[in-house]
């Protein structure tokens, strides 16, 4: 770049990055989330007639929170003070209540509330309920587990949703419409499936990578899949393993192979490993969903489960990829059934309801005199000593006889099952 070109730049307010330039001002100006603030919206119609609770804005990186939060602070014309839980404390917010005390009614934006701890929250009721404060609060943590109910129950919740493609776009043309920096240049859209897929959804991550480009050339810019992949070199996935996506993430995979749709499992499944998620972690789920939601419908489930969790640990990654794949195929693609898991839930109920009843005398073991001449074992009847190794006796406690807990699936190797039961107990236990 030659100096007169960068003196030419040096005098644009270039300290600030293209997004914080670009930023709407006014709900026309904002680009997406029109089930909040299109005509008619809850959100527009709370701004427009200037009677707005506190809120918390719950959503990913970059989908508009903070500007959200401004416009209102704008529209209200309410002093508006920023703080961030990650470096801000209780004294910051009982400062900013005592100067709305004495100076008038303040608008709060507080970034990552989630960070926040339970008493740190606590801090900011007094401010809320005395309306000294307007709180908005943003996270893109699940606030029904990081924000306590007390404050919860004070404010209104709004989730906000990634941005699509036609508002990623609508975002990039409205930036090379009003900055002043970005019409220095020519700009030509050529590709954009690069530029959307490495924002992830996110405005700012979006905007920041278009002004690299435009930064990375004197004049003409071409924007191109492969161009943007220069500049970037490498593709952020977003996925935290300490954050919601992770459970989000984990659900659909494990969803979709409860759901017998391989093709899911298989996409949730490189999203994880592509985030860096621990492959025992996912090893160990498929060995609970085996059981769970296969069970003795494909008993062979559970043996490869557990043989992918044992050759996880022995060769780890990157070709473990390869056969948590072939058993993820595997379980989406098996017969499902969870009777073996309705089965111990509902034992589990009754035993908590019945408590300890007492086991029938003639299957208690005898090892002493005592024990013998109290019936301990007395009337057994050892299965292998009869025909089919089998003789019909009762095993339940004597108030729950009959009780069933197993009612087998309707496939082919449960259903060989309950001919077995059947066969064997007649019509005890109604199989």
């Amino acid at each position: 770049m030659n100096i007169s070109l960068l003196s030419h730049y040096q005098t644009m307010n270039l300290n600030q990055p293209l997004a914080e330039r670009v930023r709407p001002k006014s709900l026309n100006e904002f680009v997406g989330q029109e089930h909040l603030t299109g005509e008619g919206s809850p959100l527009r119609n709370f701004i427009e007639s200037g009677q707005i609770p506190s809120l918390l804005f719950w959503g990913p990186p970059g989908v508009g929170k903070t500007t959200l939060a401004k416009i209102i602070g704008e529209t209200l014309q309410l002093p508006f003070v920023q703080l961030s839980a990650i470096n801000a404390g209780v004294a910051d917010v009982r400062k900013i209540i005592s100067d709305a005390k004495e100076k008038g009614k303040i608008l709060l934006f507080l970034d990552e509330i989630h960070r926040f701890n339970k008493s740190q929250q606590d801090a900011l009721l007094g401010g809320v309920e005395s309306g000294n404060i307007l709180l908005i609060g943003a996270t893109t943590e699940n606030p029904s587990f990081e924000v306590n109910n007390a404050l919860l129950s004070r404010c209104q919740v709004y989730v906000l949703k990634e941005l699509n493609k036609e508002d990623l776009l609508k975002m990039v043309h409205q930036a090379i419409e009003k900055d002043s920096f970005l019409q220095t240049k020519s700009i030509e859209l050529i590709e954009t499936n690069a530029l959307l897929q490495y924002s992830g959804g996110d405005g700012r991550k979006l905007l920041n990578i278009l002004e690299m480009l435009c930064m990375s050339s004197e004049k003409d810019v071409s924007i191109t899949d492969q161009s943007v992949k220069k500049v970037l070199q490498t593709k952020q996935i977003v996925y935290d393993r300490a954050g919601e996506e992770h459970y989000n993430i984990i659900s659909a995979f494990i969803k979709s192979m409860r759901g017998s749709d391989p093709n899911a499992a298989v996409y949730y499944l490189a999203r994880m490993i592509e985030g860096g998620e621990n492959a025992e972690f996912i090893a160990r789920r498929m060995l609970i969903l085996a059981s769970e939601d296969i069970g003795n419908a494909n008993p062979n489930a559970l043996v490869l489960a557990n043989s992918t969790l044992q050759a996880i640990q022995t060769i780890g990654m990157p070709e473990g990829r390869i056969i948590l794949s072939q058993c993820a195929i595997y379980l989406a693609t098996s017969p499902k059934s969870n009777a073996s898991y309705l089965a111990i839930n509902e034992a589990l109920d009754h035993v908590k309801q019945t408590g300890a009843l007492p086991v029938p005398l003639h299957l208690r073991n005898a090892p002493t005199g005592l024990m013998k001449q109290l019936d301990y074992g007395k009337n057994y009847q050892y299965a292998h000593q009869f025909e089919g190794n089998f003789i019909e006796q009762e095993f339940l406690p004597q108030d729950i006889q009959g009780k069933v807990y197993y009612q087998p699936g309707n496939n082919a190797k449960e259903n060989e099952l309950r001919a077995f039961l059947k066969k064997r107990w007649k019509e005890k236990y109604g199989y």
